[in-house]
């Protein structure tokens, strides 16, 4: 196989760890690559989607806030791309650039990671794209949607085309696991507190530096919390095998993770 060239796309990236857990992923493989982040504004995406055309790029991951356009620049999109309206996986295939979202794989697997109860309900908080993959992994339970706006959240449900309730913003669902869709904890925000104090447990979508604070609160209580660098690599190795056609064990990037966490913080 030929050098892989593979990148991760959005604004901001800089926080990113994707780099990380690819480059174990290369590794283990036993192929030669490299992962980087590319900072992108909509001009940049369509630079990026010219450069998979070209071969420049073997594959991307796209995260915020370009999921939706990298979907409509794509000549192929995967039922969950329609679906959901965003794309995190891009790639060249017989000619045509493929979209794939593999954000429900990174779902499912933080879930069954966590040891999140299975037979619980979910109050997944948010609207946007993430939310809407997070709704097609969990459409066998129980979702309740919640989002600041609800028209927003009856869009979601019907885009998505599942069932699931619309639940006011703030209202708890007692022993329900918080699915958090939204940027809120990545710079020490805090949910909503009454959908803590009733929460049976917790899935972050996304991931900043260290715990977030309903990770915190939860944790504290002993109840089980999936972090977002679960999600990170369940869709990463999802992503993973599409690219290279190699499953990796998602503890080899795990490993990756816990080891880059250890490394000594560089003097500012």
């Amino acid at each position: 196989m030929a050098f892989l060239h593979l990148a991760v796309l959005g604004d901001p990236v800089a926080h990113s760890l994707s780099p990380v857990i690819h480059a174990a992923a290369l590794e283990f493989a036993g192929l030669e690559g490299a992962y980087s982040r590319r900072q992108v504004d909509r001009r940049g995406m369509r630079r990026a989607a010219d450069d998979l055309r070209a071969g420049r790029l073997t594959g991307a991951n796209v995260t915020m806030p370009h999921k939706a356009l990298a979907a409509g620049l794509a000549d192929r999109r995967s039922g969950a791309v329609v679906r959901s309206g965003g794309a995190n996986t891009l790639w060249m295939e017989n000619g045509r650039l493929h979209a794939d979202s593999t954000d429900p794989d990174g779902v499912r697997f933080a879930w069954q990671h966590a040891q999140l109860p299975g037979d619980a309900p979910a109050l997944l908080l948010g609207a946007g794209a993430a939310a809407a993959a997070a709704l097609l992994a969990l459409s066998d339970r129980d979702v309740r949607v919640a989002a600041r706006r609800p028209q927003a959240a009856h869009q979601l449900v019907a885009r998505v085309g599942v069932e699931a309730a619309v639940a006011p913003w703030g209202q708890p669902v007692p022993g329900a696991v918080l699915v958090n869709a939204t940027p809120l904890g990545m710079r020490g925000e805090a949910l909503p507190a009454g959908v803590l104090e009733e929460a049976g447990g917790l899935l972050e979508l996304a991931y900043g530096r260290g715990q977030t604070p309903a990770e915190a609160v939860l944790a504290a209580r002993g109840l089980p919390v999936a972090s977002g660098e679960l999600m990170l690599v369940g869709q990463g190795a999802a992503s993973f095998a599409i690219w290279t056609g190699v499953e990796v064990p998602p503890t080899v990037m795990l490993e990756a993770l816990a080891a880059h966490r250890d490394q000594p913080t560089p003097p500012a």
